[in-house]
Order: structure tokens, then C-alpha cells, then sequence
């Protein structure tokens, strides 16, 4: 996510933070390279002016040159600088306390209007509120029937008032009433898009809006189409009214034009960005968080959130319990594989610790269906096995290779690495603040 531009201003803020003394000249030289790395990354230019303008403004004056760290200082300006770039702090969706909360949804063909719908729709749901969808995109093909798999998948009811090539504004009204009747909390209505901005679909956006008066507009918007999902933006903004806006696609996005000009020239806050492809792969958007991890500064507010969804306190007091004792074992390993992985993806997760951005990108190149072959060499062991990782020999290891459909080597290589992983943890859940190479402890 974002790793191009991380990489570049992680760079330019390194090599500040190495010098003794900070010149005028150095941060002039250093705000050259931000400007560079921000028009590289697609960010507006109106955006990267006044940006670097600021930031320049602030390094020259809050006593940073004369002081003990000024290279930390000015990291610590450019971070706060980029998070007000993106908006400051976290837009929380408006809904209503003790009324229906209506949301539309809106965007182009192709931004994942209709996957990020039922992503919202889920994360509503396992917040405690009665949840409906309504299907308004009666245009393209299969997309009702997509609506209603999703709908399926998370256990939300769709309606589908109108039959294909029918009136939205109809099927929008007839959703409204439904909602209300049936004392839904919330009405999420999944509307029509089009490979491009066009007069046609604004007159039918406007016409449903006007039908339904949402509380939240939401627009879907493409981040790996950078500017253009900025452009995109202004238009739907200037003709329906935005209320926020969600950024799909985002841990595919190297650049960060989209998430870095979308607040200043749209206006609008970005509420939700979309982290990966799973149903529960949206995440809340805080600008804070995303200035650090930009700078390689982490997200460790973030990354205990999302521990706290997958692993239960009784769970992870036991895991500790195991690492002291040593007793931590294959089994306890691929239990822990898989709470990660309902977290998101390793490179997501190791991103959102400080210092470890690199790790996150050797990470990105391992793909899941490595993640995959370790957790099938376990699976093809015996509980005892699983549970003593030393009473596998040659013949058994032939045996757990052969039935996972792997090679011995790779399983000497998954155990060879489990010890030598097992022995880190251990040393790190006894003492604090010791230094450790993460890498080492995965099992690729």
C-alpha cells in the first residue's frame, strides 16, 4: 500500500534525520525531493504546492534548525501536515440514533460499487444493526444477482422491488418504504454506474437521491486510477452533493494520488477505504494512521484493533502462557496462521508496525499459496506430531510430504524454521525491548 511513495519520503526524511545540524539549504534540498515524490505519486499539483509550502513555512519557523533534533522535528511536521492534507482526523459515518439511516451508494462501472456495498453492509451488521440492502442497479447485467450472492455470503436480506431494465426510481422508493415498514436501522441502496461520467446517470443519481433523501452519500471510487478517481470525485460532488467518500482498491495502490489530494480538492472526507478483496477487508479511514505508515512510522492503534477482532483475551493470554513455558507448537502455529489471516494479508499487517515497511514488501511477494503449502505440510502431520515436533524423522517427514503434496526439503525447511522461530518468541515474551529480526520467523 502506497509503497512507492512511502519508500521515497521515507528516504528524504531519513537523510535529515542523520545530520547533527539542519541548514536552510538542507530543508529546501528535502522539500525539492517531497515535491518530486508527491507529482510522481499522481498527487494533485495544486495539492503538492501548497503542501510543501506549508511545510516548509513550519520547518523555517518553530526553532527546528537550532534544535536538538531538528531531523525528527521535521518528520514530525511533515506527518501532522500529511494528515491534515487528508483531512485530519476520522469522519464517522452519520447514523441516525433512533431513526432509519438511508445511504447511497454511487460511482462509476468497474470502482467495486457493489462489493463495497456489501462490505458496509457486513460491517454494520456485526456492529449490531438490522441491515438492509436495496438493489437499484437495474441496468447492467447480473448485477442484482452479485447484490443478492453478497447479500447471501453475509447473511443481509436484498430486496429487488423492479425487474431488469426496470425504474430505479421506482425500485429505490419501494426499497425506502420496505426499510421503514419493516424497522430496518439501516438502508444501503446500491445504485447504477457507467464506464463514464455522463448527464444520463447524474439525472438518474439525482432522481433516486431526491426519492430517498440519504443521510450519507457515499461515492466508490477506484484509488489505483489516482487522479482521475479525483476528477471522477469533483463530478459527483458537484452533482449530487457527497457526503464522504470510499477509496476501493487501496492495497493495490503504490502511488497515493487519490488518498492524498481526494480531502483538499474534493472537500470531501474519505470515511472507508477498501484493503483487499475478503468481505471484511474495509477498514475505517484515520488520516493520522495513514500519515504514519506513509512515513514507515507504523499503525499500531490500527494493528491492535484488528487483533482485537481476531484473537479473544482468553486466547492470547494462553499463547503467552505457551510462549513462556516454551511449550508453543505446530498446531498453536497454525492456529496463529490463521487468526492473521482473518486480520488481512501478512504485508498489511507487518505495515502497520514501525520501521518494518520493508518487511511488508519482501512480504508482498509472498503469495498466499505459499501461506497455503505451510499450513498443508501441518495439516498432513498427526496430532502428536503437531504437538511434538520433535519425534519427526526421515520416514515421517517423507510421509508429511507425500501427503501434502510437497517436497521433504520444504518441510525441513517449515520445521528447521519453526524452531528457530519458537526460540525468538520465547526470548521476546520474556524480555521487553530486546531487538529481533522478524523475518527470520517466517516460516517461507
Amino acid at each position: 500500500m502506497l509503497n512507492a511513495l512511502s519508500d521515497k519520503l521515507e528516504g528524504v526524511l531519513g537523510r535529515l534525520k542523520g545530520r547533527g545540524v539542519l541548514t536552510e539549504q538542507h530543508i529546501s534540498d528535502a522539500m525539492k525531493e517531497v515535491r518530486f515524490a508527491l507529482l510522481e505519486a499522481d498527487v494533485h499539483f495544486s495539492v503538492v504546492k501548497s503542501f510543501v509550502a506549508d511545510v516548509r513555512e513550519k520547518c523555517l519557523g518553530q526553532d527546528v534548525l537550532g534544535s536538538m533534533t531538528p531531523g525528527q522535528q521535521v518528520a514530525g511536521i511533515v506527518q501532522r501536515e500529511l494528515a491534515r492534507l487528508m483531512g485530519g482526523t476520522q469522519s464517522p459515518l452519520n447514523l441516525s440514533p433512533d431513526d432509519l439511516t438511508v445511504v447511497l451508494m454511487v460511482g462509476l462501472q468497474g470502482s467495486g460499487k457493489t462489493t463495497t456495498t456489501a462490505k458496509l453492509a457486513n460491517r454494520l451488521k456485526t456492529q449490531g444493526r438490522r441491515v438492509l440492502m436495496v438493489a437499484c442497479d437495474l441496468q447492467r447485467p447480473a448485477a442484482v444477482e452479485q447484490l443478492k450472492t453478497l447479500g447471501r455470503s453475509i447473511d443481509v436480506p436484498v430486496l429487488d422491488p423492479q425487474p431488469a431494465g426496470g425504474d430505479p426510481v421506482a425500485a429505490a422508493k419501494e426499497g425506502l418504504a420496505h426499510a421503514n415498514a419493516q424497522r430496518y436501522d439501516v438502508v444501503l441502496f446500491d445504485t447504477a454506474g457507467r464506464l463514464h461520467v455522463d448527464g444520463d446517470l447524474m439525472d438518474q443519481l439525482v432522481q433516486v437521491r431526491d426519492a430517498v433523501q440519504p443521510r450519507e452519500t457515499l461515492l466508490v471510487a477506484d484509488a489505483m486510477t489516482g487522479q482521475e478517481a479525483v476528477n471522477i470525485a469533483t463530478s459527483f460532488h458537484a452533482a449530487l452533493g457527497l457526503s464522504g467518500i470510499v477509496l476501493s482498491k487501496l492495497e493495490g495502490d503504490a502511488r497515493g494520488g487519490a488518498v492524498l489530494s481526494m480531502r483538499q480538492v474534493t472537500g470531501c472526507p474519505v470515511k472507508f477505504v477498501g484493503v483487499g478483496e475478503k468481505i471484511g477487508a474495509l477498514e475505517t479511514f484515520h488520516p493520522e494512521r495513514m500519515a504514519g505508515r506513509i512515513l514507515g512510522m507504523g499503525d499500531m492503534l490500527g494493528l491492535l484493533e484488528k487483533a482485537e477482532t481476531a484473537v479473544s483475551r482468553e486466547e492470547a493470554e494462553k499463547l503467552a502462557r505457551k510462549l513462556k513455558k516454551n511449550d508453543f507448537t505446530l498446531e498453536d502455529f497454525r492456529d496463529q496462521m490463521r487468526q492473521i489471516r482473518k486480520m488481512g494479508s501478512l504485508s498489511d499487517i507487518l505495515g502497520m508496525l514501525p520501521g518494518a515497511g520493508k518487511l511488508a514488501q519482501v512480504a508482498d511477494a509472498v503469495p498466499d499459496k505459499e501461506i497455503n503449502r505451510v499450513e498443508a505440510i501441518i495439516n498432513s502431520m498427526t496430532v502428536v506430531e503437531r504437538n511434538n515436533h520433535q519425534i519427526i524423522n526421515s520416514s515421517r517427514r517423507k510421509r508429511i510430504a507425500r501427503g501434502s503434496g510437497t517436497s521433504v526439503q520444504e518441510v525441513n525447511r517449515l520445521l528447521k524454521n519453526f524452531v528457530k522461530g519458537r526460540k525468538m518468541m520465547k526470548t521476546l515474551s520474556g524480555a521487553r525491548g530486546k531487538g529481533y529480526k522478524l523475518k527470520q520467523m517466517l516460516p517461507f
